[in-house]
């Protein structure tokens, strides 16, 4: 192995200055295009879908667990994928290992949720055994192939307006690479981190950063906002 050159420490900080340069361009570059996702146009979800889920049926409305916003992360645990019945697939998996608290999330008004074609029984086991605690849904229609996610992981951001459902983003292949964090998903959704500084259209909903911001274990049960 070919390493870099062994320099002072005086040398070093000037790299480490000109990539710092490149660092806060791409993060500017990040925020306009998040910028841009909250002026894309909605596509209305017309069709009814059912789910199953750990308390029986649930309709698409009924996965947003009362709040505004809904992101469905497609995972490949079904019969025939690699891994079958023991694990989800492997990449899915690590997806689900980069999942953050999901109190954060909830405290924006938004509700993240998996969904494969495993029964409920297998699923519930092999969270169990993964340590994972999101809801996690069983697909028993078309919504895999209406959503793009039949062949492929992705995942869809969802916004609602009192019981209508329009589908807002959608991200996939190795875009997932970069979720998991509360700020990556939340930069995927219609409303955005909901934060002062974002360029969002107008009456969008704001707070100033930082004030929303809590221990995950005292946002407290804080009802939904009403729609």
């Amino acid at each position: 192995m070919k390493t870099p050159p062994i320099v002072s420490p005086q040398e070093w900080e000037t790299a480490r200055q000109q990539l710092l340069g490149e660092e806060k361009r791409l993060t500017h570059a990040r925020d306009a295009l998040a910028a841009k996702r909250r002026r894309m146009p909605w596509q209305a979800v017309e069709k009814e879908y059912e789910f199953d889920g750990p308390d029986g049926k649930a309709s698409l409305l009924d996965l947003f667990e009362g709040r505004r916003q809904l992101i469905v992360y497609r995972a490949f645990f079904d019969p025939g994928v690699t891994g079958w019945p023991d694990h989800a697939c492997v990449g899915c998996s690590m997806v689900g290992d980069h999942v953050g608290h999901l109190a954060h999330l909830n405290a924006r008004d938004t509700t993240l949720v998996f969904a494969s074609r495993a029964p409920q029984s297998e699923i519930e086991r092999v969270k169990a055994r993964m340590g994972w605690t999101m809801p996690w849904y069983t697909i028993t229609d078309d919504f895999d192939a209406d959503f793009g996610v039949d062949e492929w992981h992705g995942t869809n951001a969802f916004i609602r307006e009192g019981d209508r459902v329009f589908r807002t983003y959608f991200i996939n292949a190795r875009g997932d690479e970069a979720l998991g964090t509360t700020w990556s998903y939340l930069d995927m959704t219609a409303l955005g981190r909901q934060e002062t500084w974002e360029d969002s259209p107008e009456d969008y909903p704001q707070t100033p950063p930082y004030e929303w911001w809590n221990w995950h274990d005292e946002y407290g049960a804080a009802e939904p906002a009403p729609q």
